[in-house]
């Protein structure tokens, strides 16, 4: 069952790119991590607005223009890591959790939306702390503990981390990955069923039409997607 955001009917309201957009996205980013958009028709509106927000960095899915087209391929179902391109439900997750620095900004807007499912699942991640640490406090615990998860392949790529981080002027950073290129430590493998659980426990879902996305704080909200039917 998914609880409820206090502030979800606002939190997931769009606003209409504009001139004032920026300051926008800044004070929302501020309060709440987390900001809807629409407008965004076209790709050159969505690197407009990415060039001013945001750096835009280049990887290993994305296109030349430094945007990655997120569709089913047909080609990758069962690869771990790549469940993106396919129609597959993803779990909830830091994008690029397995790199030494996830982006602190991720950006996501939707080209066509699917005839059904496909729906955006978002975490905030003070909410998964808060249940763990209320809750679960053992789990917390240890699941903030250095070193007790390593995300990626491991062939040279891939990160030791934790999955709750104390970072510095009392702010808490999320990082999370539950597919096939995440392992855990003795020490926190017995907790993993409550990470779960709360993480999916407080998604909030978000169905977008072409032309809005969504953008976040990558190290406060978890980003999650239902099966997509076409």
């Amino acid at each position: 069952m998914r609880h409820a955001h206090p502030d979800a009917g606002v939190l997931l309201t769009p606003h209409r790119v504009g001139p004032d957009t920026p300051q926008v996205i800044a004070q929302r980013l501020q309060q709440t991590g987390l900001v809807v958009l629409d407008g965004l028709s076209s790709r050159a509106a969505v690197l407009d607005l990415a060039s001013r927000i945001m750096t835009v960095t280049p990887h290993r899915d994305s296109d030349t223009d430094g945007l990655t087209t997120l569709r089913n391929t047909g080609q990758h179902a069962q690869r771990p890591g790549f469940a993106g391109f396919t129609g597959a439900e993803l779990a909830p997750h830091t994008e690029r959790a397995g790199t030494p620095a996830p982006p602190r900004l991720m950006l996501l807007v939707c080209g066509r939306p699917a005839e059904s499912g496909g729906e955006c699942l978002l975490t905030d991640g003070r909410s998964v702390h808060t249940d763990l640490f209320t809750g679960h406090p053992k789990a917390a615990h240890a699941l903030s503990q250095p070193r007790t998860a390593f995300f990626g392949a491991g062939d040279g790529a891939g990160h030791p981390t934790q999955v709750f981080t104390a970072c510095p002027g009392g702010r808490l950073a999320m990082r999370l990955r539950l597919d096939g290129l995440a392992r855990w430590s003795p020490l926190t493998q017995p907790y993993l069923p409550e990470l779960q659980a709360a993480a999916t426990a407080h998604q909030l879902r978000l169905r977008l039409t072409a032309g809005q996305g969504y953008l976040l704080d990558n190290t406060r909200w978890l980003h999650a997607r239902a099966v997509n039917g076409g």
